[in-house]
């Protein structure tokens, strides 16, 4: 027993001397190769059980033949551990290479490629993070466009939208100042209608800020959807006499909703201008609200616009969208869709939109009030 516990202990300082050694070899050798490291790893291992054996050798005065056998055996076993480190290292820095030179696609337009040589589960989690992040960097990418494409058309489009109406007042107002208006009543009644419409868009446009800034202040409170949509409904309802169109509201539940009164109202005006302005005289625009399957509130406007050609539906509630060509006041800034998306999703709900027989309907879906 005795001589037992000797062998482990001469085994163990002579390993243990080596070990110390090997860790100060891979503290020196960090910032360098992988297969630096697993060169020092092999290395310590065999030495380390060369200098346990050599240990207990000499505490055990083996011959000098049997000292020659054990160590060739181990010089044996060196050769091979350090070879299979050497090529075991050479094969994951190969891999790490590989990866680094396809990570460098990254860029302005550049998408992660996944090396196909197999790899370490290490490496491979690696790809598999970068690859996630690159198409994470595409739809960035991709919305920023949106974004700057949107932003370059409601500048030409306010540009515009401004300049026509201030260029009717100056025309008025120097008709006025000259004495040369032939109607001065009916020239004060187009000035006000100007002032107005001007009034609306800059409003609107601060709203739009307040969306996109992040700083729209929302005080909600319990309230039935019933009143909400039966105020909008009034005051939608000079409009649509004026357009010959007819408001339907009769599928509308009483349901509670948590929403900012003031923020929603504005919502429901903008889809009811909206639907009532794209559809023909005589035409209907229903409105409803009920509980979906899910528990939440949907509320949905339809209209008789005919329909939204396909390839603009997803842009139907970007900022400056307007359905047409046309620049003509009726279209408006093309501000309102933005602005339901914007107040619904500060809701944490959603604004959709599609296409139906003879129209289109537009739904906001809201959380329930909880009970």
């Amino acid at each position: 027993m005795r001589d037992t516990f000797l062998i482990a202990l001469y085994a163990f300082a002579g390993a243990a001397g080596t070990g110390l050694l090997g860790a100060a070899a891979l503290r020196l050798l960090r910032r360098r190769s992988l297969t630096a490291s697993l060169a020092v790893v092999a290395t310590v291992g065999v030495v380390a059980m060369l200098a346990g054996t050599l240990a207990v050798a000499w505490a055990m005065f083996l011959s000098s033949h049997d000292l020659s056998v054990v160590t060739t055996v181990v010089a044996m076993a060196a050769v091979v551990s350090l070879a299979t480190a050497l090529l075991l290292g050479r094969w994951v820095v190969a891999r790490s290479r590989e990866l680094a030179l396809a990570a460098r696609s990254f860029g302005e337009d550049g998408d992660f490629a996944v090396p196909l040589v197999p790899a370490t589960a290490e490496l491979e989690e690696v790809s598999r993070e970068l690859a996630a992040t690159s198409a994470k960097l595409a739809e960035s990418r991709e919305r920023e466009r949106a974004l700057e494409t949107s932003r370059r058309e409601l500048v030409a489009w306010i540009s515009h939208d401004l300049r026509t109406p201030l260029a009717g007042l100056r025309a008025m107002s120097e008709a006025l100042e000259d004495g040369v208006a032939t109607d001065p009543d009916r020239y004060h009644k187009q000035i006000r209608t100007e002032v107005e419409r001007l009034n609306d868009m800059v409003g609107d446009l601060f709203e739009l800020s307040r969306i996109h800034a992040g700083a729209l202040a929302l005080s909600p409170s319990r309230m039935s959807l019933y009143d909400l949509v039966g105020d909008a409904l009034a005051g939608a309802d000079p409009l649509a006499r004026e357009h010959g169109v007819r408001l339907v509201g009769d599928r509308v539940e009483p349901v509670p909703v948590e929403v900012d009164g003031k923020e929603m109202s504005r919502v429901l005006g903008n889809l009811l201008v909206n639907a009532i302005r794209r559809t023909p005289p005589d035409g209907t625009v229903a409105v409803a609200a009920e509980r979906s399957p899910e528990g939440a509130v949907v509320l949905s406007v339809t209209d008789g616009c005919g329909g939204i050609p396909d390839e603009d539906l997803p842009r139907v509630f970007d900022t400056g969208w307007r359905g047409s060509h046309a620049r003509t006041p009726p279209a408006g800034a093309g501000l309102g869709l933005a602005i339901v998306r914007g107040i619904v999703e500060a809701h944490q709900g959603r604004a959709t939109v599609r296409n139906i027989p003879g129209g289109c309907r537009f739904e906001v879906v809201l959380p329930a009030a909880a009970s």
